[in-house]
């Protein structure tokens, strides 16, 4: 089998991890690498687009997890040195100084290069996230459907 491409488990939710994956998808694009981003429980979180939550046809557990948990990119916090969220503000900061992107940019930057979104079907059902709540980029796709898709990848992450 000819391998080729680029195929990413995230399963992170930490603003810090997601940037990253997000800084390698791009780059993967740049190359003109296939990508596909396949999102499993907290790295679902970035996918979620914090317009679109849902308390509907949802359980009491599922509703406060969905209150508990980050509303998308931009409420991730810092896997490392958050301090209540200081520590991000510091890291964005600096990004700014250096006229980086932030984690949103570089999402939208990757959906526009054609990196494929994937959230893992499993994870939504556990985690009581409906596919309505996701940006409308992702596709929701099992673990079978990862497996596949990352065995003919010339590299694999996990992040």
């Amino acid at each position: 089998m000819e391998k080729s491409g680029f195929s990413l488990l995230l399963f992170s939710g930490d603003y810090d991890k997601c940037l990253a994956a997000m800084i390698l998808a791009n780059g993967a694009r740049d190359l003109e690498m296939e990508v596909d981003v396949f999102c499993a429980f907290w790295g679902l979180l970035l996918l979620r687009d914090p317009e679109k939550l849902s308390m509907e046809d949802k359980d009491v557990y599922e509703k406060m997890f969905t209150l508990a948990t980050p509303a998308g990119a931009e409420a991730l916090p810092l896997s490392k040195m958050n301090m209540a969220g200081m520590g991000k503000q510091m890291l964005l900061n600096m990004m700014a100084s250096q006229e980086s992107p932030d984690l949103v940019s570089f999402l939208h930057g990757a959906f526009k290069k054609g990196v494929r979104f994937h959230a893992c079907e499993l994870s939504m059902k556990i985690m009581g996230f409906e596919s309505e709540e996701l940006l409308p980029e992702v596709t929701v796709k099992t673990v079978h459907d990862y497996l596949q898709q990352a065995r003919k990848a010339e590299i694999q992450l996990f992040i």
